[in-house]
Order: structure tokens, then sequence, then C-alpha cells
């Protein structure tokens, strides 16, 4: 008599979708215009597959779609096979035993253990994470380091939209960063709340001569104002300004989050499935933070339908959470020409809300599979 469930396959597809015309964006990372990104199959003996997306960003992770795909079907598919996919935890052990890093790779399959676990007992993921805290997660609409136009339009189209939260993405010159915030807030007017992102873009000195102008504009976030790797650095930043300081490039392990907090270095981690190699990465360091007096926030790496409905089971579980002053960036697909599901997720414009359905909730458009799929 069959007693567990077993991985019978891997099956990776390459796909590349498009942004959007006129909502691609622009970081100090570089400009963001398509996806080259990969949906994972995991495949089961009872006929249930499990649903996965590695969101690659080389500039981001140093992961590669060509790099996953070999890292999926020779070194993890073959550590996998013949496992239950309903033992998470041993399986992520698996994983790490046979690959370092590439956190991205390994969150697509773990992901897709997760909607395993959901469907095989008729529950979504949040259920399985503890239940759900909210059913609505509030969020934020980015704008890009682009030119004062293109700025302006991006702005009253959010606006118009009926945003409630603006992000401006900054880290390029200190005059440019200061006048594009300023034009947001001249656009957006004094109650919209405002957040900066500086992808690592400033040196220590910019961001705190950069800060003390972005009080007067009423920022209420900075996110990640100097590169990664120097958790008392980021404490200096912090203690010079009274804007809340939120990590992102530089809180990728549960490591680099102790780094941070014991080092009173941010009031805010940025957390999310595939930067942490998966759900269960994402919920360590969230308790990490719990603990030391830090909430969170959900960040992103502009995911697709798959990863973004993982992220939003998190969001619906997670206790450290508070979107309510730091909304999230659970948009991804409001900047993609499509998801690649068959019925979109609810993003936007103010909230985004946790699909209900078995495992993540979410189908795949096969359709829409074949004309984004890279050969």
């Amino acid at each position: 008599m069959k007693t567990t469930m077993k991985i019978t396959r891997i099956e990776t597809i390459p796909v590349c979708v498009p942004l959007k015309k006129g909502l691609t964006t622009k970081t100090a990372h570089g400009e963001h215009v398509d996806s080259p990104y990969v949906i994972v199959k995991v495949h089961t003996d009872d006929g249930i597959i499990g649903l996965g997306e590695a969101t690659l960003a080389p500039r981001w992770s140093g992961e590669t779609q060509a790099g996953c795909l070999a890292a999926i079907s020779q070194l993890i598919e073959p550590a996998l096979v013949g496992q239950d996919p309903t033992q998470i935890n041993a399986l992520r052990q698996s994983m790490d035993r046979v690959l370092k890093l590439n956190p991205f790779t390994k969150c697509a399959v773990e992901i897709a253990l997760w909607d395993i676990a959901g469907k095989a007992v008729g529950k979504p993921v949040y259920q399985l994470l503890g239940g759900k805290l909210r059913s609505e997660i509030p969020v934020k609409l980015v704008i890009g380091a682009f030119p004062p136009e293109h700025v302006r339009r991006l702005a009253e189209q959010f606006l118009t939209w009926g945003v409630k939260c603006l992000k401006v993405k900054t880290g390029i010159t200190a005059a440019e960063d200061v006048a594009r915030v300023k034009l947001v807030r001249e656009i957006a007017g004094p109650h919209v709340p405002i957040t900066i992102d500086s992808n690592c873009g400033w040196s220590l000195s910019t961001a705190k001569s950069v800060l003390a102008e972005m009080e007067r504009l009423d920022v209420r976030l900075a996110e990640q104002p100097i590169p990664p790797g120097d958790p008392l650095a980021m404490a200096e930043v912090r203690r010079s300004t009274s804007i809340p300081i939120m990590a992102d490039e530089s809180v990728f392990s549960l490591s680099d989050a102790w780094g941070l907090c014991v080092n009173h270095a941010v009031d805010v981690l940025s957390v999310y499935p595939g930067k942490h190699g998966g759900i269960g990465g994402t919920l360590e360091i969230a308790n990490l933070a719990k603990a030391a007096g830090v909430v969170c926030s959900i960040g992103s790496n502009l995911e697709l339908g798959i990863g973004t409905a993982a992220m939003l089971h998190v969001a619906a579980a997670m206790p450290a959470l508070d979107a309510e002053s730091y909304p999230c960036d659970l948009v991804g697909p409001v900047y993609h020409a499509h998801d690649l599901l068959t019925e979109p997720l609810s993003i936007g414009p103010a909230v985004a809300r946790v699909p209900d359905g078995p495992g993540l909730g979410v189908e795949l458009n096969e359709s829409l599979i074949t004309q984004y799929r890279v050969n």
C-alpha cells in the first residue's frame, strides 16, 4: 500500500516576459525592460503538480536563466526525485547540500513544494503557515529614476489609478535624486506617503547629506541607501536621520539579518521568498526580526504571477509584517505584459489580496507559457 507521495521529475520552462510600454523601471542597478525567468513544475506520482518561479536578475543575485536551468537539472532534480515533496525542511537541506547560494533558483523549487503540500490537503499555503492574519496587504507603486517628464507622467498616472503610496528610485546623483523626489512630492501633495530606494547607489557621506534633504520632503522610508556588507556604516546612516532605514540588498541570509539587527542598523527588513531561497527562509528571517524588535515589509524582484502569489501567502501569515506603516512591493504583475496565470491576482491600486485556493491558489495559462517560452 502506497503511504507517501514521491517527486517524479522537475520540469523547467524558460520564459521572457516584457514589461508594459511606459512601465519599465530604472534603478542604480540599471533599467529593467524584460524578465528572463524560469517557471518550475514539480511533478509527483500522485498527479499533483507544484508551481514555482525563479525571478532571475544577474545584477541582483548573480543568477542567470541558463544557470538556473542547469542547477535544477544537474543538481537539484537528482537530489529530490523519489523524495516526499511535503517534507519541505528536509528537501531545503538537500538543495543546500548540493548547491551553495542561488536563492532564487532554490526558491522556485521550494515554493512549488508548498504548492504541492497545500493542494494535497486542499488548503491554501497561508493556512499551512499558521493561518492568515490579514486578507489585504497595502502596496506601493514604483517610479523609476527617469527624467522629470517621465517621472511626472508616472506619478500622475499612478495617483489617477488610486495608488496610496509612491516609491521613488534614487541612488543616481544627489542633485537628480532630490529633484526627482521633490517633483513627486509636488505632484502627490502633502498627504500621500513617499518612500525612496537607492539600491546601494550612495556612499556613506552622500547618504547622510541627501537624507537631510529628504527629511524636508517628508520621506517616510529610505531603502538600502548604501551598498551591503557593512552594518556599522548602515547604523551610522540610521543615526544620522529621522527617516526609517530599510535593508534590502544587504539582507539575503539569516546571518545578514543577524548582523543588521545586532548592530541596530535598520528599522525595517525587506524580505521575500526569492531572496531567501523560499518561504522557509523568509519566515526564519522574519522571526529573527520580530525578536529583535525590527519590523518587516515584503520587497520584490518584479515577480510574475506565481512568485507574487507565494509572497502574498507569506504576507498574509507573517506576524512581523508592518505593511500599514511600510506598504509592500507586491506589484510585479502590474508592470509586466502578462503574469502567466489563468486568473489574474488582485493587485492594487491600494492593496493586494491573497488568493484562497488550495496551495498557492493559482494556475498557469499554458497558452501564455507557449507564447513567452524561450527556445
